[in-house]
């Protein structure tokens, strides 16, 4: 086992994260499992238990451990990359992973498009937009909650069409001919909703990443989608190239 190196000039609390981090990354501590308690990382290391609290607060702030009151401190599970592009969808991106993908209905309207939602779609205020509301899973658990607009002209029966957990994508694609080439996203830092919480099963005040998707075909918003995704299991993915 690796020690702290009482000469460094690295504070203790941040050796001991690295050192915990070692130990999940390299699968000795695995998802969902146990930590040391406190007392027993005070006396494997030889520090103070309040060096050991400020690393794993650390941990637990970061999204890499977990607390359940009464039981104890716990490893999460790895966070999945959100790619920075113009991604295939949800569905896919899970399978891709390993992961059974799943998808619960909250709500489905048609309505006339609010004044940021028109200007979003780039579409008149009041012009029909089909709203899917929709609670997006990964293996069962909760990870999203998904809000997208689709100007209604362009998929006029869409809301009946559509199949609970089937690929809004692959049926856009498939009988509407939708194919998606462009978009832009941006990705912001909140805090959950109340209601949104409830749903994401997170505490009132739970950090999320809030995204807003726009869509083109042929330089025409076909999609607007803003989505709540929980930062504990989310982090942000792209990869870098000098231009030329």
């Amino acid at each position: 086992m690796a020690a702290i190196d009482a000469s460094s000039p690295v504070p203790k609390y941040v050796q001991l994260r690295g050192l915990l981090l070692d130990l999940i990354d390299e699968a000795e501590l695995r998802a969902d499992a146990p930590m040391p308690s406190e007392r027993e990382l005070c006396q494997s290391y030889g520090l103070s238990r309040m060096t050991v609290r400020q690393a794993v607060d650390q941990l637990v702030a970061e999204g890499r451990l977990y607390r359940v009151p009464g039981k104890g401190t716990f490893v999460a599970r790895p966070k999945i990359d959100m790619p920075l592009r113009l991604s295939s969808s949800f569905t896919a991106e899970m399978k891709a992973r390993g992961m059974t993908p799943g998808s619960v209905d909250l709500d489905q309207r048609t309505v006339p498009a609010a004044g940021h939602v028109a200007k979003g779609l780039g579409v008149a205020p009041g012009s029909p937009v089909h709203v899917i509301e929709r609670l997006r899973t990964a293996d069962g658990g909760p990870m999203a909650l998904e809000r997208c607009h689709i100007p209604a002209p362009l998929a006029p029966d869409l809301l009946s069409a559509r199949v609970p957990e089937q690929s809004l994508y692959d049926l856009l694609e498939r009988r509407y001919g939708i194919v998606f080439d462009s978009g832009d996203q941006t990705v912001e830092a909140s805090i959950a909703a109340p209601g949104d919480a409830d749903l994401l099963h997170l505490a009132h005040g739970s950090p999320v990443l809030l995204l807003r998707r726009r869509s083109y075909q042929n330089s025409v918003c076909a999609e607007l989608t803003e989505s709540t995704y929980r930062a504990d299991r989310y982090q942000l993915h792209t990869s870098l190239a000098r231009p030329r």
